[in-house]
């Protein structure tokens, strides 16, 4: 089974977060729109595009916003993840064992980034990094915090416009 695709209503799930809190994928769409980030430690896709998602954090996700990475792995190895590649927003956690979560939404590879409206409705469903959904994600972010457009990518970066995960 691949990815869920845009269109697709959201699955509901609720996952322990890494500060131990809990995390309602229902309770964050009653406050606005979230952007859901698979992950492995390992993945060198995943290493290349966490920094840009962390620049989504800082630009928008400070109110009605709510990014959160979901991790296939144990919590200490995530926790190294996050320091080494400075992720700040909330990282959840899901079973290393029977991967409900990542199975019920049908990843096969990471990074998946899914766009999820307000109303439960998947917006972008994204594996890998394709720079495009990448932007696409940026230019959803303002429009759902009402800001102008934040640069995500620095000027003498040299980002690919696309890498498998």
């Amino acid at each position: 089974m691949a990815a869920l695709t845009a269109g697709t209503e959201a699955p509901h799930f609720e996952l322990a977060a890494m500060d131990g809190s809990k995390f309602s994928l229902l309770d964050a769409l009653s406050r606005g729109p979230v952007l859901a980030v698979f992950f492995k430690v390992s993945c060198p896709v995943c290493q290349y595009a966490f920094p840009y998602f962390q620049r989504i954090h800082q630009a928008y996700g400070s109110g009605k916003v709510a990014v959160v990475g979901i991790s296939q792995n144990e919590k200490h190895d995530t926790a190294d993840f996050m320091r080494e590649f400075g992720v700040t927003f909330p990282v959840l956690l899901d079973d290393t064992k029977l991967f409900p979560v990542s199975n019920v939404y049908g990843l096969t590879t990471v990074p998946t980034a899914f766009w999820i409206s307000e109303d439960g409705t998947i917006e972008i469903s994204s594996v890998g990094w394709v720079r495009q959904e990448f932007e696409e994600i940026a230019r959803k972010a303002a429009s759902a915090t009402g800001d102008m457009p934040k640069p995500v990518f620095h000027p003498t970066e040299q980002i690919a416009d696309f890498r498998a995960g």
